[in-house]
């Protein structure tokens, strides 16, 4: 995808009839970005960070899962993390999606799995 933007979406998680799609917030500007989560109290799908190789969770006021996603929307890794811890770099990393702890378990998001976004008509992944 070239330049993202600030807007919503869907996630897709997986394929064909096992295919997971989840509301997506996408935060591309330094100001959404560094807003992120904080604030709430929970979150209805998931929040896209691009570009973006590392998180924290100061100030945040639930736990949360984090996916970190390759250029290719390929997940690096998952991690949990509680209020108040900040996370290691990841250094294939180009984006994070967070979640509500425990979400992505259900999704079947894991490491190695492909993901799609779809914002407002334009399919990337």
């Amino acid at each position: 995808m070239g330049r993202w933007r600030d807007g919503d979406g869907t996630l897709t998680v997986g394929t064909g009839g096992e295919a997971r799609t989840v509301p997506l917030r996408v935060a591309a500007s330094y100001r959404a970005r560094t807003r992120g989560l904080l604030g709430q109290d929970g979150i209805e799908g998931a929040l896209l960070l691009t570009p973006c190789s590392s998180v924290h969770t100061f100030r945040m006021r639930f736990a949360i899962d984090v996916a970190y996603l390759d250029r290719k929307l390929n997940v690096v890794a998952v991690r949990t993390m509680r209020p108040g811890r900040l996370g290691l770099p990841r250094l294939r990393a180009r984006h994070a999606v967070e979640s509500e702890a425990g979400a992505m378990a259900e999704w079947g998001l894991r490491p190695g799995v492909r993901v799609t976004v779809d914002l407002a008509g334009s399919v990337s992944g």
